[in-house]
């Protein structure tokens, strides 16, 4: 695999998911890409029962269609720490066995399905975003194959995400890819992820991100007793582009 970057698709007024992704899509094949079959990611996220003097943990566990053999976990000990496994699709049954220790958020299940595309070096998959079966939002994935470290390949993921898309992503890396400053033994260091090698849990990752966001939306009009809807953003979009 090559190095992916995620891209929530801003929504315009007016347009409902299905629009988008099929203008999308027909976009895409005028401009010579073709059609690659379907994709899935979900996300199931589980709470550790309460414990007095103990922080809730977290367990996320998510699948993606391009490794179907494996269950990947990211699991948040309730002190912003993260700790990310892989393992076979077994896990899903372990965590079902731990009912008295983990608890299924089941109303905030969520996943990105839809059309896989291919376009030269480039994978694209353009993924309807839901959450109990309420559609959130269209959230894109494109993949440049021949790289395995950002750095060496953004300007080209940019430039197809503009071209494709039409619209404006800025020229710093995406969020998941900024320079963070942690310490250690040695004493501040800072991690350059856009200079390391790309591997499938960044994927992940990146996919775990952006379904949070999704996920705070909801909870954030709930909380003010608005009608919950799909994501909606500022950027302009232009529509008209062949």
């Amino acid at each position: 695999m090559g190095v992916t970057v995620l891209q929530p698709y801003p929504m315009p007024e007016g347009k409902s998911g299905a629009y988008i992704i099929d203008h999308l899509g027909k976009r895409l094949l005028s401009l010579g890409a073709t059609h690659a079959g379907q994709f899935l990611v979900d996300c199931e996220t589980f709470i550790s029962t309460p414990q007095h003097g103990t922080p809730t943990r977290a367990v996320h566990v998510l699948h993606n269609s391009e490794c179907p053999a494996s269950t990947f976990s990211i699991i948040d000990n309730g002190t912003g720490k993260q700790v990310a496994l892989v393992a076979d699709n077994i896990f899903d049954l372990l965590m079902l066995k731990m009912t008295n220790t983990f608890t299924s958020k089941k109303q905030t299940k969520i996943e990105s399905r839809g059309a896989r595309f291919e376009y030269g070096d480039f994978v694209i998959k353009l993924g309807s975003v839901t959450m109990m079966e309420h559609f959130k939002g269209v959230l894109v994935e494109i993949e440049y194959k021949p790289c395995i470290t950002l750095s060496y390949c953004w300007e080209m993921i940019r430039e197809m995400l503009q071209g494709f898309l039409s619209i404006n992503v800025g020229k710093e890396y995406p969020s998941y890819f900024t320079t963070q400053t942690i310490m250690n033994a040695m004493g501040q260091q800072q991690l350059h992820k856009q200079n390391d090698i790309y591997e499938p849990m960044d994927t992940i990752k990146q996919y775990l991100e952006q379904f949070t966001n999704y996920r705070k939306h909801v909870q954030m009009h709930s909380a003010m007793g608005g009608t919950v809807g799909p994501v909606m953003m500022n950027t302009v979009v232009g529509m008209g582009r062949p």
